[in-house]
């Protein structure tokens, strides 16, 4: 039974017979790990240990105790806040209602005028702290990006803001959409209005196509769809082959969908031929690197050639039972008669 699954694995994802032995024990033991806690679960003591009346008394001295000091300790809103510095007071506790409310640019207000429109003075300050380094709102939702700056007072405040045209049509730029980004404009040499001059992208290398019996997986990855995982995978089936002698063998690599194996077959060209076995003088264990074959497979063709001498051609293995037709196709290219 396990010989059989190990020959599934072997011939389903193309590994050896190391490396399918080391497939089959790890599922073993990550199946095993999954089940562990259900096996826990059916063996272990399920008996509740019942609290103590000593331990019970203490956990209620306990909580009293911690309602009492929860009692003694002073609560926001409560006489004692009034003794609380500027310091001490929450950001929320810091702004007001608006003292008075009127149409405002927030680009030339003062710091008094925040202060009417309900900001404390340090808000304030802030913001003109902001603009005198050159800092500007274009948009009213720019307001938010002042540190701290309430949401709730802001929606109070949208309705009167009135930008002025100085934020948003400044010489020689053109705003973006609705993006707060700006390009440089380009010179109006006519009387077609101004146009922002947007930068090129540079242009994408044209890919040429390779040898994929020699390839590397940085030339893999330049292709559509393959990324390190895929290359790594390609190049490890063709050195299991010894390398490709037909595109069609890019369908038998495991997780290439068809997208990827048409962009392979574009540029992934065959120009070396792939590396061969000497089949008169090989032992098993080389030929039971070719993924085509198995353990017994390969044992089979060792023992006929001892039997019956050297094979001189691949009408030499149709006698050969455990070979069908489609397993000497497969392995013919990469045998040395």
């Amino acid at each position: 039974m396990f010989n059989r699954l190990q020959t599934l694995v072997r011939d389903y994802f193309g590994f050896s017979q190391r490396e399918s032995r080391g497939f089959l024990l790890l599922l073993f033991l990550t199946l095993l790990c999954l089940l562990i806690p259900f096996i826990y679960r059916l063996v272990a003591d399920r008996t509740r240990v019942d609290t103590l009346a000593a331990d019970q008394r203490k956990l209620d001295s306990l909580v009293t105790l911690m309602q009492a000091e929860e009692a003694r300790q002073p609560r926001f809103g409560n006489s004692r806040s009034g003794n609380r510095t500027e310091r001490d007071k929450t950001t929320a506790e810091h702004f007001g209602e608006p003292k008075k409310l009127f149409n405002f640019d927030p680009n030339t207000v003062s710091v008094s005028g925040w202060q009417q429109l309900g900001l404390p003075k340090f808000m304030a300050e802030r913001i003109e702290k902001y603009r005198s380094k050159g800092g500007q709102f274009r948009r009213k939702e720019d307001l938010l990006r002042i540190y701290d700056f309430p949401p709730d007072l802001y929606d109070q405040l949208e309705p009167y803001i009135s930008l002025g045209k100085s934020a948003s049509n400044r010489p020689g730029y053109a705003s973006r959409d609705n993006a707060g980004g700006e390009y440089p404009r380009q010179p109006n040499t006519g009387n077609a209005p101004d146009r922002p001059a947007y930068p090129e992208r540079p242009a994408k290398p044209v890919l040429q196509p390779f040898d994929i019996n020699t390839a590397d997986t940085a030339q893999l990855i330049a292709l559509r769809g393959i990324g390190a995982t895929l290359a790594g995978r390609i190049v490890k089936y063709r050195d299991a082959l010894g390398g490709f002698v037909s595109q069609e063998q890019f369908r038998e690599i495991y997780g290439l969908d068809s997208t990827v194996v048409d962009e392979l077959s574009k540029y992934g060209q065959i120009r070396s031929a792939p590396r061969q076995i000497p089949v008169n003088t090989a032992t098993a264990e080389q030929l039971d690197r070719l993924p085509f074959l198995s353990r017994r497979q390969a044992q089979v063709i060792v023992s006929y050639r001892e039997q019956h001498g050297a094979f001189t051609s691949a009408e030499s293995l149709r006698p050969i039972r455990i070979l069908d037709e489609k397993t000497i196709a497969k392995i013919v290219p990469y045998l040395e008669f």
